[in-house]
């Protein structure tokens, strides 16, 4: 009884080895399989990217902060997207784009990165390269682009006293991007 467990007795009498042609074989698939999956593994991609406009603004100074109105719609837009996996945030570095990113950067423990309006394709390449949904607060007057360069479909133009279109792009099947406006509360303006 002192022997091997019947059930193992036969791996002393199966060789091991493989003959080299099917080694070679599997060597050859492992490492294409491999060559295929690094290059998608590197390329990060947004799961959610959300778009807004900053909130309402004071309508005096060079770079007025947020009414509050403005203060309550950013707290709004941080009551609609803390849930929505959001992993980066960026805003222009005006007053009130800050303010309007700041309560959900907040929440979430995240620092606000700063985008150059002026470079708009260069956000569209950091924003690409993060996992993860992500906020970008921007103006009226450069949303649209952004949410063009993304992949999206803007509608019209925003309105100077339109503030609460928030754009949701997310893949569609595909490769296509699908736009989705949503409303941050109070309702301001006519979103597509």
């Amino acid at each position: 009884m002192g022997g091997k467990p019947a059930h193992l007795s036969f791996l002393e009498n199966t060789p091991m080895r493989l003959p080299s042609i099917h080694l070679a074989r599997l060597l050859r698939t492992s490492l294409l399989s491999v060559a295929i999956l690094i290059p998608g593994m590197a390329c990060a991609e947004p799961t959610a990217i959300y778009l807004v406009r900053h909130g309402e603004k004071a309508s005096t100074g060079q770079d007025p902060a947020l009414t509050a109105q403005g203060q309550l719609r950013a707290q709004n837009i941080a009551t609609i997207l803390h849930r929505s996996g959001i992993q980066a945030i960026f805003s222009t570095p005006t007053a009130r784009t800050l303010q309007t990113a700041q309560p959900l950067a907040q929440q979430l423990g995240l620092t606000v990165e700063h985008y150059d309006p002026a470079a708009p394709k260069a956000l569209v390449e950091k924003v690409k390269a993060r996992d993860g949904a992500v906020l970008v607060v921007g103006h009226s007057n450069t949303l649209p682009e952004l949410v063009r360069l993304f992949g999206g479909e803007p509608g019209a133009d925003i309105a100077d006293n339109e503030y609460d279109r928030l754009y949701q792009l997310s893949a569609a099947p595909g490769g296509a991007t699908r736009t989705v406006v949503l409303t941050s509360l109070p309702p301001t303006g006519n979103a597509p």
